[in-house]
């Protein structure tokens, strides 16, 4: 092939590789948040990353790309199979499927990958791992305020203080309400109210000027792209952005200051009762410092039909331009009493919250939390072949290495002694196994601790003196290699 033809090696936009080290943490990330979701009674199910694309149905905020968001193929059936966007969807479907045989209210969690067909951007991915819990079959907002508590149980769990997250609540009722006051009730209106319901979900990141563009003739972006807007008038701008800022000094003033905003909408009045009954519930077990009622929180998927909510964590970090800004959300949730009714004939309560896992690993990353920060797992140990006819002997020492339960390999690679050592190195060995023609004759092995070998590094001057030294290299009888090679990992490693 010439180097013309060669393939250019390269990942899609929007998709990322990831190291050991990233797995690492994420999986002991993973292991805290299940832990709390089961310290609240929720048991893990897994769905398919494939689902009918009826099944998942048209829920995304992002409507200017094929497919409304998601990737979807058509299989030689000829019916149409999509990657599932969240874990929610997916979810109901199962529930549906197996609604006689599940207990009710079903309490459950996911972890897993999903896809948006998004333009992808700064920190925007088109695949990344979400890991939800949720609550079907229970129409009380006696769940929504426990999906509240566990999602702050959580953060703290992770390693966040007090003070650096908060959970923010508001309801999809109480936005209805306002657009009822403003002349978008009605199933005429549907488009033009999910228009608003994306403009206001992007607050944090464009400002009220911004959303107030959304809202009306709509945006022109740095890059030039216009966004069509709502179309309101501005005394409907008024209204709807005097709803996002309805916020009071606490949970009961800004309860008020909503049911003002609504007016006499009845939807509008019912979605603030339940905020109050939230608010009761969670100053109740002692959450009202971490759960708070904000009126700026909306969620852009449309399924959500009462309570909405978002982790948000609250410290500073810079942006591209070297400006302090908070971090954001890196969660979310909130009702969805009709997504299970797609598939049955009866109405089916349901609500859950959805963590992040990337962006709020690089959050704890930013905190130093112990739960992503914990000491690094040594690489193994490695046995170098000084002799290519003498394999199955460091194949042997190898095996005996690993039933003792120590990681190790064999270097398996052609080349000499020196980049053997500098592939050790590389695989962050603690130490390697050596035996040449001379050990094996009086039945000994040399260990090399790669460890105190670099930190001796340090005071030698010359190669020479290096070699006459030779720090942190010892001599074994070949049958103490598993009690050597322990001592050497006890010694850094506990």
């Amino acid at each position: 092939m010439s180097k013309a033809d060669k393939i250019k090696a390269r990942a899609p936009r929007g998709f990322a590789d990831r190291t050991p080290a990233d797995l690492s943490a994420t999986e002991r990330m993973l292991a805290a948040i299940r832990e709390s979701y089961e310290l609240y009674g929720f048991e893990g199910v897994e769905t398919p990353f494939v689902e009918y694309t009826d099944a998942l149905g048209k829920f995304l905020p992002d409507q200017d790309r094929p497919n409304e968001g998601v990737f979807s193929f058509q299989d030689d059936d000829e019916q149409w199979l999509s990657l599932r966007y969240d874990l929610t969807a997916p979810l109901a479907r199962y529930v549906a499927e197996n609604f006689d045989a599940l207990p009710k209210p079903y309490r459950s969690y996911r972890v897993g990958w999903v896809f948006r067909n998004e333009k992808p951007g700064p920190g925007r991915f088109r695949q990344f791992m979400q890991f939800d819990a949720d609550t079907v079959g229970a129409a009380s907002v006696a769940a929504d305020a426990e999906i509240c508590m566990m999602a702050a149980d959580t953060m703290e769990k992770l390693g966040l203080k007090r003070g650096d997250f908060i959970i923010k609540i508001n309801n999809r009722k109480v936005l209805d309400g306002v657009l009822e006051a403003i002349g978008l009730g009605g199933e005429d209106k549907a488009g033009q109210r999910l228009t608003v319901l994306r403009a206001i979900d992007k607050l944090d990141r464009l400002g009220p000027e911004g959303v107030g563009q959304l809202l009306g003739a709509g945006r022109k972006d740095e890059s030039g792209d216009f966004t069509k807007g709502a179309g309101l008038d501005p005394d409907a701008i008024a209204r709807v952005l005097a709803f996002t800022d309805a916020k009071g000094a606490d949970n009961a003033a800004t309860v008020e200051n909503l049911r003002r905003v609504v007016g006499t909408s009845d939807r509008g009045l019912e979605g603030a009762t339940e905020l109050a009954e939230i608010a009761a519930l969670v100053a109740s077990s002692g959450y009202e410092d971490r759960v708070t009622i904000d009126p700026s929180v909306v969620r852009g998927l449309e399924y959500y039909t009462g309570p909405v909510y978002e982790a948000e964590l609250t410290f500073q970090v810079q942006d591209e331009d070297g400006r302090p800004v908070r971090f954001g959300s890196v969660g979310g949730g909130g009702r969805y009493d009709g997504l299970v009714g797609r598939f049955r004939s009866e109405p089916v309560p349901a609500t859950g919250f959805s963590i992040g896992v990337s962006r709020l690993l690089s959050a704890l990353q930013m905190v130093k939390s112990p739960i992503v920060s914990g000491a690094e797992k040594p690489g193994p140990v490695v046995v170098l072949v000084m002799d290519r006819d003498q394999i199955a002997a460091y194949q042997r020492m190898v095996s005996t290495l690993r039933q003792a339960g120590v990681r190790a390999e064999l270097y398996l690679g052609s080349s000499g002694m020196k980049a053997q050592m500098k592939y050790a190195d590389r695989r962050h060995s603690p130490c390697v196994v050596i035996q040449g023609s001379n050990e094996r004759e009086r039945g000994e092995v040399e260990i090399k601790d790669l460890i105190e070998g670099a930190k001796a590094a340090q005071a030698i001057a010359s190669n020479e003196e290096w070699k006459a030294a030779r720090p942190a290299q010892f001599s074994v009888p070949e049958a103490d290699l598993v009690r050597a090679v322990r001592e050497v990992l006890d010694r850094h490693f506990g």
